[in-house]
């Protein structure tokens, strides 16, 4: 893999020292993993900035209406879920430290969110360092309608013109953003809700589709804003509105925002919770998932279709995370309850 310097052995051929800890995933959610890179290799890659685009129905994310998307994982026993925290902790603990941004959404935000809010303050009290970077979930759909802004596409793609960003931006920035930091406030987490507009935390400009109206793609990352928070022992709470040089609002894919700054955070781990079981080579199969993967084998399914959809745009997040020097992501099930600590 690319990340590796050419003086590195594979990982799995390689006796690793006690530092070098890549992730090697046991669990059943989909993980990708480019092997281990030392830091002073990690710093070169973090220079080699891509700008990342808005991808098609991700622009602002809406639920799906289809009733399967309902059907959540049976919650686990008291007895399950005691022995199941007892053999996760010493894993996470080797974590301390170390920064994880998760991109929070879909059914992990609608449906249970008070859970993974839990799961993101027990990490912060074993002494990880959690970013949590969302988008809108159902809400701005809901806030359109309510409105009366009828959605608008152009070849697929969504438009966020100038009435749409002003619902997009309020929404957010400010009801989903401080709703979340405000359960935080209630797990016992001292939170901070942040966009990407505070400190020019996400530098943007527009797509080159101009019909696309006020979508944007991330140029940089500013990440003073973040470090002073996590000095602080606050855990950011990040909504992905961006702004461009003249000071217009920019609505930014969520999962690229979170990529591009776990990428330039160094992050240890960069977690995509969505709403289907990971990475699956048959679709309609829930066995064939793969559990791991690295780079070149993340390009290949690519090529021959077995990545496919909307699962595109999400391993080409991973891929360019773990180029920028993020030693492990992950693609979980966020309806399954406590999927982020399971696979962490």
């Amino acid at each position: 893999a690319v990340v590796k310097p050419p003086s590195l052995q594979p990982v799995a051929n390689r006796a690793l020292p006690a530092q070098d800890k890549p992730y090697i995933a046991p669990t059943a959610a989909a993980t990708l993993i480019c092997g281990f890179a030392g830091r002073q290799h990690v710093r070169r890659l973090r220079k080699r900035r891509l700008t990342r685009a808005a991808t098609q129905g991700d622009e602002i994310k809406f639920m799906s209406d289809d009733k399967d998307d309902d059907k959540e994982v049976e919650a686990l026993d008291l007895e399950t879920r005691a022995q199941a925290l007892a053999e996760s902790l010493p894993a996470l603990a080797r974590l301390s430290g170390s920064i994880v941004v998760i991109k929070y959404g879909g059914a992990a935000m609608v449906r249970s969110p008070e859970r993974t809010i839990r799961d993101v303050a027990l990490l912060r009290t074993l002494g990880l360092k959690p970013i949590l970077v969302h988008g809108g979930g159902p809400e701005i759909n809901s806030w359109l309608a309510k409105v009366g802004i009828e959605p608008k596409f152009v070849r697929g793609l969504r438009v966020t013109d100038a009435e749409t960003m002003e619902v997009v931006a309020m929404v957010l920035m400010g009801k989903v953003n401080k709703g979340i930091v405000s359960t935080m406030g209630a797990a016992g987490v001292s939170a901070v809700g942040l966009s990407g507009v505070d400190g020019g935390l996400l530098q943007a400009k527009k797509v080159d589709d101009e019909e696309l109206g006020f979508v944007g793609e991330v140029t940089g990352v500013k990440t003073d804003v973040l470090e002073a928070a996590l000095e602080k022992g606050l855990l950011p709470v990040v909504a992905t509105v961006a702004s461009d040089s003249e000071g217009n609002f920019l609505n930014v894919n969520a999962d690229i925002a979170a990529a591009a700054i776990a990428g330039a955070l160094d992050a240890e781990e960069f977690v995509l919770m969505t709403d289907v079981p990971g990475l699956l080579r048959d679709v309609k199969d829930p066995a064939s998932l793969i559990a791991e993967v690295d780079e070149s084998g993340a390009q290949r399914l690519i090529e021959e279709g077995v990545v496919a959809g909307g699962m595109i745009p999400k391993v080409t997040c991973c891929l360019s995370a773990v180029k920028d020097g993020v030693q492990a992501t992950h693609i979980i099930d966020g309806r399954r309850p406590h999927s982020l600590l399971e696979e962490l």
